[in-house]
């Protein structure tokens, strides 16, 4: 399937237009993607949205179509639209892979080429970059601080509907169990899972009979939805009808710290004792990390983490840092560059914990031992790769990286950078969280 390409922004076809006509558009070009800072309180980035990215760059075309609406509105002239036509994507792409870390200064992705092919990329990489990766560390911060306990991703209906299928993928990518969006799960095999809303329960005569519907329907391994109206009661109503081994109730309102250990307590004196207790309602990783001693075994988010939990973009920017070969320089106060093409590293302890992070313009970090190159291939003349990671390495990928920074660097507290960037051939101009 091709990807419209009028996902492109209008100010980049009036620079293709222009450099069409005044002979620039086939200077050989590097654009990189990178984040000047960190959202606010943040210690590290993820990249997301990169196995989706390769996908739609593939298949970017201006078909019939969108040639007709941007001729006809004036937005390119015949020569334009002609260039259109014919647009394929033949350059180069390299970056850090999916579920790799980031921090300030980063060269997260380097996409290389004549100035007119990748100058209209740019709207599509950026919002899909910013998107994913937004979601994606929100939800590693959740997963990180659910410490071991399943968290499932039910924000589908907190966001548009591609957004809620690409928030689905990214929370996975970060380590959440199951998704309740069922074409996130068609469209990259992520584990599913859902339960009752409060309407079934309010559409039957009683708790009870709702209740007896679904376990007829589904069997005992379903998850009964208990809060409807008395809490403890309904507690009482599911095991009644399913038996003590039902497989989990959730609650999905009030103080869920409270409520979750009063519900084991009321599960284990009916015999219980392995029925689960899910809790959902406006959960973000801090109302998790509050709940971390309380007895509860999965949780569920939804607004938090298809919104990035605060922070719904990554601050990631598209910037032009070669031409022909020489380096250019964005000197503009508090956002500047640093030209040429960067070679990035990053730096461990013979205990495999990260130090720094080397960045070089123009050449490639001193090798040293533990070190790990960041950046990998993805296109090569307009052509993925051949070994390109999968969603569940990719998801394991980040996992390792988690486990591979230092213990402060997983704090849900403000601070610096988990780990520091450090980058000759020139300077940052504003680096660090805002």
């Amino acid at each position: 399937m091709t990807s419209s390409a009028l996902l492109t922004d209008h100010y980049e076809l009036t620079m293709l237009s222009a450099a069409l006509r005044d002979g620039t558009a086939d200077r050989h070009c590097v654009f990189e993607v990178f984040a000047r800072r960190l959202p606010t309180g943040r210690r590290y980035g993820v990249v997301a949205g990169t196995g989706r990215l390769i996908d739609l760059i593939e298949s970017f075309r201006f078909g019939p179509e969108e040639i007709e609406f941007l001729s006809s509105r004036g937005i390119v002239d015949e020569a334009t639209a002609a260039w259109l036509g014919q647009y394929r994507f033949s350059g180069e792409v390299e970056g850090y892979a999916e579920g790799e870390l980031f921090f300030p200064g980063s060269p997260i992705l380097t996409v290389s080429g004549t100035f007119a092919e990748c100058v209209v990329l740019e709207t599509l990489i950026l919002s899909v970059l910013n998107h994913d990766s937004a979601i994606a560390a929100a939800a590693a911060r959740m997963v990180t601080a659910a410490r071991g306990r399943a968290v499932v991703e039910m924000g589908s209906r907190r966001t548009q509907e591609e957004s809620a299928v690409a928030a689905a993928r990214a929370a996975y990518l970060a380590g959440f169990a199951f998704t309740s969006n069922l074409e996130a799960g068609r469209r990259y095999g992520i584990p599913t899972t859902g339960t009752a809303a409060h309407a079934f329960t309010l559409l039957h005569d009683s708790e009870q009979a709702a209740f007896a519907s679904q376990v007829a329907t589904l069997g005992k391994q379903t998850t009964l939805l208990v809060d409807t109206y008395d809490i403890a009661q309904g507690i009482r109503n599911a095991i009644a009808v399913a038996g003590a081994d039902l497989r989990a109730v959730r609650i999905d309102s009030g103080d869920l710290s409270v409520l979750a250990s009063e519900s084991r307590a009321l599960l284990d004196s009916l015999g219980a004792t392995d029925t689960q207790i899910v809790v959902s309602g406006d959960l973000d990783e801090y109302a998790i990390a509050a709940l971390a001693a309380e007895p509860v075994d999965v949780y569920g988010a939804g607004t938090a983490v298809v919104v990035g939990s605060g922070a719904p973009t990554a601050g990631l920017v598209y910037k032009l840092v070669e031409v022909d070969g020489r380096p250019v320089v964005k000197r503009s106060e508090n956002k500047g560059t640093v030209g040429g093409r960067k070679t990035a590293v990053r730096r461990h302890k013979p205990t495999g914990t990260a130090t720094e992070e080397v960045v070089v313009s123009l050449g490639s970090p001193e090798a040293k031992p533990h070190d790990r190159a960041l950046q990998r291939p993805f296109l090569r003349g307009g052509e993925r790769v051949a070994d390109l990671p999968t969603l569940p390495e990719s998801r394991e990928h980040l996992r390792q990286c988690l486990i591979s920074i230092p213990w402060e660097g997983l704090k849900l507290s403000a601070g610096d950078p988990a780990v520091p960037v450090i980058v000759t051939g020139g300077t940052i101009v504003s680096g660090g969280s805002a």
